[in-house]
This record gives structure tokens, sequence and C-alpha cells, in this order.
């Protein structure tokens, strides 16, 4: 069985979202999800309920507090533990017959969790080294984890006798079941230390440092091992993924390793031609423009893309042409673009090829 995703993964939110952000990510995604609006989608209702669920955890304090601490773990214990049908029917079945199943382990690793890292595109680009600060739990030092108050000792739970559980008869059957006081750990701890109520870990904040490979795109992780969730009762913590989002750029859109981006000229640049300089992320490059360029032309700088993480060369810049039309004429420019239409008007044909085409094309629809 697929183990459980991480609620704030599930919202898509970082861990010190607030609960507006909470209750906004959830209803974006309930609505998403909902079955009613997903008829033909088999996935939907689970998503929803995933969704339901995490959002119910982490809009009570309380029960936050315990996932942030304790993880799924945590709301388990909250909501008194329980056990599947496979742990049932060996229980039953094993003392029908006088097998002994032996105590549970109740080791487990951590989850993963997700920080969400905004990033610019040359900062994408070319790769990049930061800090980040996230919430974390970390060893009771006082007490050295154990979660007894210096100078006191951990006992064994009076109800199941450091068993982790108990055993609850119905009729000939004898169930096993986590045990309520002690959460299936086996411990009791007569003393809690007062700087960590019991638990064995307190919060804190964690600085770590990332580093960003260069070309880096839109929604790639970088794997922190070992700084996810903290493992319970000895186990594995989880691993930190930092998930890069790229911020929109004032000039260019990213297509993989492409980049590409507006050129606005001049009705007289179109015509006569001319040069152009042309901003790349590694600096300013020239565009010769022919005379009679059209709208729409694209004009290509090879290797002045981006190279990907996984590319064993960058792409390429595509500059996309845009004829400006000019506003705010004065009555001279005005007189004078009324004598360029006049001449040119005269001889469509030949000036305007393109538009005097489509006009007979228009005629001849007409026409019939």
């Amino acid at each position: 069985m697929a183990s459980k995703r991480d609620y704030y993964e599930v919202l898509g939110v970082n861990r010190d979202a607030s609960d507006e952000e909470l209750k906004k990510a959830y209803r974006k995604l309930a609505m998403k999800w909902h079955p009613d609006r997903n008829p033909d989608n088999p996935k939907a209702e689970d998503n929803f309920k995933e969704a339901k669920e995490a959002y119910e955890v982490l809009s009570d304090p309380q029960k936050r507090g315990a996932y942030d601490q304790y993880g799924h773990e945590g709301t388990n214990q909250q909501m008194g533990g329980g056990q599947g049908f496979g742990d049932i029917f060996s229980d039953i079945f094993g003392e029908i017959f006088g097998g002994s199943r032996g105590q549970r382990s109740n080791v487990f690793r951590g989850a993963d969790l997700r920080y969400n890292l905004e990033i610019t595109l040359e900062q994408a680009a070319h790769g990049f080294e930061t800090k980040i600060r996230i919430p974390g739990v970390s060893s009771c030092e006082p007490c050295g984890g154990n979660g007894a108050k210096p100078g006191t000792k951990i006992q064994s739970c009076p109800t199941c006798n450091g068993a982790g559980q108990v055993r609850v008869s119905q009729g000939p059957f004898s169930i096993a079941q986590t045990c309520p006081r002690c959460h299936g750990s086996g411990k009791h701890i007569p003393s809690p230390c007062p700087s960590c109520g019991g638990a064995g870990r307190i919060k804190i904040q964690k600085t770590l440092s990332v580093r960003i490979p260069a070309g880096v795109d839109e929604g790639d992780r970088i794997r922190l091992t070992g700084e996810g969730e903290p493992g319970v009762n000895g186990g594995p913590s989880g691993d930190l993924y930092v998930q890069a989002h790229i911020k929109p750029h004032s000039i260019f859109q990213r297509d993989h390793d492409d980049l590409h981006c507006e050129m606005p000229i001049s009705y007289a640049t179109a015509a006569l031609g001319g040069e152009l300089s042309i901003p790349t992320l590694d600096g300013s490059a020239k565009i010769r423009i022919p005379p009679e360029t059209q709208a729409g032309k694209i004009f290509r700088l090879r290797g002045k893309g981006i190279k990907g993480v996984r590319s064993q060369h960058p792409g390429d810049v595509h500059c996309h042409v845009v004829i400006e039309t000019p506003v705010n004429l004065t009555e001279r420019q005005k007189e004078l673009l009324q004598e360029f239409d006049a001449i040119s008007v005269a001889n469509d044909g030949k000036h305007n090829p393109r538009g005097k085409s489509w006009l007979d094309k228009v005629k001849e629809f007409f026409d019939g």
C-alpha cells in the first residue's frame, strides 16, 4: 500500500502557510476534484478525499501541531490508532492456533516534504546557491530526546506492560489493538521533560543551503536527503524536495531550452532594413533586419538560449518581429503618411502584394 503523501504537499502550500492560504488551496482543489464535476474520472474522488483529509488536519491547530511534530503517526495517535484487516486476521488466527505474532514494529520513516522556491530566469539559467528557512523539529537537548525529565527514568506502560498492544476479547476471538495509553510505544513517562512536554522533540527553524544547478526548469526538484520530516521511534528522516518556480520575465518566455521574445520595429525599419541590439542572458547581440521585413518574421540566435540540466547544448533565442504602429503623430507626420499611402495605393500590386491578393479574394467571394 502506498504511503500517504505529505499534507502540505497535497494542498500545495508551504509548512508555514496561514489559515487563509490553507482554505484557499483547499477550495481550489475541492472545486477541481469534486466527483460531481468529474463523472468520467475515477481518480477524482480519491483526490477529493485526500485534499479533504489534509485540510481537516491542517485547519485544526491541535491536529496540525501533532502533525508538524510527529507527522502522520501523530494524527493517527490523536485519532486513537487502529488496525488494518490484515492485522486483525493475523491476530485472530494466531490466537486460535496458539501462534505468537510478537510486538509490532512502531518505527516509521519520516514523510518527504516540499519547499516552493521562486527564482528568476537568470538564476535558473546560470545556477546559484541560496539559503532557505523551514520549520522543523529537533531532539530535545535537556532530556536527550527520550521525553523524560532529567534525572528520571522511563517505565514500561502499565496498561500493556511494554508490549504496545492490548488484546480485546470478542466472543471466542482475541483481537490485538494499539495500546490507548502509550499509543503503541510501550513506554510510560511518569515525569515528562518540562522543555518538550515529554515529546522528546522541539520545534525549530532550520536554515539550509541549497545549490540550484544551472539550467533548472519550472517544476524541477532538488532533493535534500534526510532534511524532511523526522522518523518515529528511531526511524530515518524523510527527504526535503525544493521545487523551483520561475518568475515571469520582462522580456523572455521560456520554452524548455529556447527563449522567445517580441521585437518591436518601426515601419521605416521594416521597409528599409536596419540593425538592432537584442538582449540575451549573456549580454547583447546584433540582429540585421533586411529590407521589406514582414510582421511575424522570426529571427533566431543560435546557442543564446539556456542549457538545460540534462541538455548537451544550449537552446536558441527566437525574436518575433512586431511592426509597431506609430502613435501621437504630428501634423507633418500625418501629411507624409497620407502622401506615402496615396503613392502606394496607385500601384498596390507592386508595393502591397499581399494586401492586393487578399482584396482580390474578397471580391471573388462576394461576386460568387
